[in-house]
C-alpha cells in the first residue's frame, strides 16, 4: 500500500503534467486564434483560475468556442469522468459590461456592498448567475445544471451533444408550437412565483430546444422581485416570447392579460 505522502507526490506530478499539457494546447490555440481575442479571454488571472479547476478535476479539457458575446464567451469542454460541460468565461476587461448591465445592477441588493471596479462586478455577476441557476432549477425550471464557479469562470451542463450545442428556439422547427409556448410561459411563472426571479432578457435567442423541451439559459441578468424594474422586465420578457410565437402562427393572448395571469399565478398550465 502506498503511503499518504507517496499519493500526494503522485497527485502533484499528475497535476503538473496536466497543467503543462494545458499550457501547450493554449499556446497552439493562441497561434491559431487572433492574439488580441485570445488574450481578452485568457488573461493571466483567468488562466490561473482554469489551472485551479483543472487541478481540482472539474475540467479535463477545453475545446472550441460555442458562443461568443460582448460580456462572455462559452467553450465546450470535458469535466470529471468525461462529462460534457459548458465553460462560461466572463470578460473582466469588457468595456461593454458596465454599460450593458448597469440597469440590472442598479437596484439589486446583491451588488450594494462591493467594489464597483469592472473586475469585482464581473466576479459578482458570475456568482449571481450561479445562484440564479440553482434558484431556477429548484423551482422546476429547465435550465442547465450548474457545476462550479470560481471568480469569472462558470462551469455548467452542456446542452447538446458532441460539442454541438442544442439549437436556439428561433432555429428549431416545432412539432407543437403552442405547447412549447405554454411550456415557456410556465417557466416564467415558476421563475416568478417559486424562484422569486424575473429573467429580464428572455427571447428566442436565449432559449434552446433539447429533446423536445425548451431550456432557458443566460440567467446572469435575472433580478429578484424587489428590483425596481422587475415588473418592466417581466412584461418585456412576455412580449418578446409572445411576439415570436405570434410570428410563427400561434394565437397568443393579449399582453396585459397574460401579464396579469402570470403575476396572479393563473395562466393556463401545461
Amino acid at each position: 500500500m502506498r503511503s499518504y505522502s507517496e499519493d500526494k507526490v503522485r497527485e502533484r506530478l499528475t497535476r503538473r503534467e496536466r497543467k503543462q499539457d494545458f499550457e501547450r494546447r493554449m499556446r497552439r490555440k493562441r497561434s491559431s486564434e487572433d492574439r488580441s481575442v485570445f488574450e481578452e479571454v485568457f488573461d493571466k488571472s483567468t488562466l490561473m483560475i482554469i489551472y485551479s479547476l483543472l487541478n481540482r478535476g472539474l475540467i479535463e479539457d477545453i475545446f472550441g468556442v460555442v458562443k461568443s458575446g460582448k460580456e462572455s464567451r462559452v467553450y465546450w469542454g470535458k469535466g470529471s469522468e468525461g462529462i460534457e460541460i459548458a465553460i462560461k468565461i466572463y470578460l473582466t476587461t469588457s468595456a461593454e459590461f458596465r454599460r450593458g448591465m448597469q440597469k440590472y445592477i442598479e437596484g439589486d441588493p446583491r451588488f450594494n456592498d462591493i467594489d464597483r471596479t469592472t473586475k469585482s462586478l464581473v466576479y459578482k455577476w458570475a456568482l449571481k448567475e450561479y445562484g440564479n441557476l440553482k434558484l431556477a432549477r429548484d423551482a422546476g425550471v429547465n435550465v442547465p445544471r450548474r457545476v462550479a464557479i470560481e471568480k469569472n469562470v462558470l462551469l455548467m451542463e452542456f446542452i447538446g451533444s458532441g460539442g454541438v450545442p442544442a439549437p436556439l428556439l428561433r432555429e428549431s422547427p416545432l412539432e407543437e408550437p403552442f405547447k412549447t409556448y405554454l411550456d415557456i410561459i410556465d417557466s416564467v411563472m415558476k421563475l416568478y412565483h417559486k424562484a422569486q426571479l424575473v429573467h429580464g432578457d428572455l427571447s428566442e435567442y436565449n432559449i434552446m430546444v433539447w429533446k423536445g423541451r425548451p431550456v432557458v439559459f443566460d440567467l446572469s441578468q435575472a433580478v429578484k422581485l424587489d428590483h425596481n424594474e422587475a415588473g418592466t422586465f417581466l412584461k418585456r420578457d412576455l412580449a418578446n416570447i409572445s411576439n415570436y410565437f405570434a410570428r410563427i402562427g400561434v394565437d397568443v393572448p393579449d399582453l396585459d392579460e397574460l401579464y396579469r395571469q402570470v403575476i396572479t399565478n393563473s395562466a393556463k398550465q401545461t
